[in-house]
Order: C-alpha cells, then structure tokens, then sequence
C-alpha cells in the first residue's frame, strides 16, 4: 500500500532492490543461523520468539529488504537523502531474530559500506516506539557506530540493551514533549557521533492510533519529527537514509498515511 501511495502520487522514483549478498549478512549474522533460516530448520521457540512462521518467502523478503537499506545507503553517499519502503529491523541479533525482526538491515549495511572504505563513523537515530535492542547489541563498543534510541519506557523489549544515548518515554507521550525531547537530543547526537552517515529509523508506531505504541503522536506530530531529524542532518551536509520501522495501527491505513508523510516530508528536502 505504501508504495502504491508512493508511486500514484510521484512522491519518489521507486526501484526494487536486489538480495543481499550473503558475504555482506555474514558480516552480522552467525553462519549457523544464517543456515538454518535459508533451509527452513529454525526451530519453534525460534519462531515463536520472531513472531512469523517460516516459509520461502519470507527468506526472499527478508534478503530483498535487507538489499534494500544496502542499496539507499550506498545511494544516500551521493544523493544525499534516500528511503528504504521497507526496512528498519532492529531487533534482529546476530544469532536470531525477534520481534518480527529477521536480519539486522541496518547493521548490515553498515557494516558493508565500513569495509568497503565508503564510510568511517555513522550515527543511528532509532525513533520506532520500541527500542532498537538487536542493533545497540551489534553495536556495543564499536566506537565508528553512535546509536541513538527515543523509545517508549516500558514498552517491548522488555529487556533494553543500552545504546550510546537512549531516552525513555512516559506512557501518552504527545507530540510537544516529544519533540522537546528531541529538539534537545539531536544535537548532541550529531557532536558526539562525527559521522559520514545517519541512518535514521522514522517508525509510525508512536502514532496515537498505534495498537503498540502507547505514545499519543499526531500525524502532524510525526511529520514535524521527520522534519526536524532530516532538517537537523541536511543543515550540516550528512547523507542521510531513511528506513521505514515498525508501524502497527488499528487500521492498517494509518499506519500508511504516516509512512507516506514521511516520503513527502523528505521529498521536500530534496
């Protein structure tokens, strides 16, 4: 549906990504786990725990999402601002997936641009509802990579895995204190991190009509996160991309009208 949305209204030039390589997955993924997914052999509490069930498609999905974030990175280096419609698994570890998570997109593609040279130092700005723990797990001690997480307090994963900088929202979070919050953080992500890249995670489960946000964002509220994140990066040259996260809304349209504004928003940045 997004990228119906996307296309019908010219919002962006779409393409379809190729897999992604399995050279560039292992750089994250244990070669076991990596195994046993491509051949159907995880087991049930494996599934239980990534909340699909396994089938080939969702292997072919998964790679072709992965691609996708590899693709608008190494894009967003000349382009300046790219978006992935998919995208944004950040509860993925290097031995399982969770949380509807299957690969670590983000940390993939990281890793890839890292060792081909194209990059030194980025910063992720996590702004899905639920903590980015598979990613700041990736992470931990790896001083090219700042991650940056605003996430709701108690909210899934119950147990965080510490980033670079985190801050927990209350419950019914609206769009003034959240914005503050990040108004505030932004900066001194971007200090600290010295990047040559920002990944940034534009989640639409902090929307009010989220069935698992908790947050009580309005579309406007999420369109001006958008703006100020985007505006903050391109002030001071970063390339920046865009993944899309998680998104969860009570009526599934929502959720898309959230994801659409956020193509627009960064449009306009163009």
């Amino acid at each position: 549906m997004l990228r119906e949305v996307v296309e019908s209204r010219g919002l962006a030039a779409v393409r379809e990504p190729d897999r992604a390589r399995r050279a560039d997955i292992l750089r994250v993924h244990s070669e076991d786990y990596i195994d046993r997914l491509e051949s159907g052999r995880l087991t049930d509490a494996e599934l239980r725990r990534l909340g699909f069930p396994w089938s080939e498609h969702l292997v072919e999905r998964s790679y072709r999402a992965v691609g996708g974030t590899v693709e608008a990175a190494e894009a967003a280096l000349h382009a300046g601002l790219t978006i992935n419609l998919a995208g944004g698994t950040h509860h993925a570890f290097p031995d399982h997936g969770e949380g509807f998570c299957v690969l670590n997109d983000v940390a993939i593609a990281l890793h890839a641009l890292m060792a081909a040279g194209r990059v030194s130092r980025a910063a992720v700005i996590d702004l899905d509802v639920h903590q980015g723990n598979g990613t700041n797990f990736i992470f931990a001690g790896d001083e090219r990579v700042f991650t940056f997480n605003m996430h709701g307090g108690r909210n899934y994963p119950f147990h965080k895995v510490p980033g670079d900088l985190d801050i927990e929202l209350d419950d019914g979070t609206g769009d003034d204190a959240y914005l503050e919050a990040l108004g505030a953080a932004l900066p001194v992500v971007l200090h600290r991190a010295r990047p040559d890249l920002v990944v940034y995670l534009a989640g639409a489960d902090p929307h009010e009509g989220d069935a698992l946000g908790r947050l009580k964002l309005t579309f406007d509220g999420l369109a001006r996160r958008d703006d100020l994140v985007i505006s903050s990066c391109r002030e001071v040259g970063l390339p920046t991309v865009i993944t899309i996260a998680g998104g969860y809304g009570r009526d599934i349209a929502s959720t898309v009208e959230v994801h659409r504004r956020t193509v627009e928003v960064a449009r306009g940045h163009l």
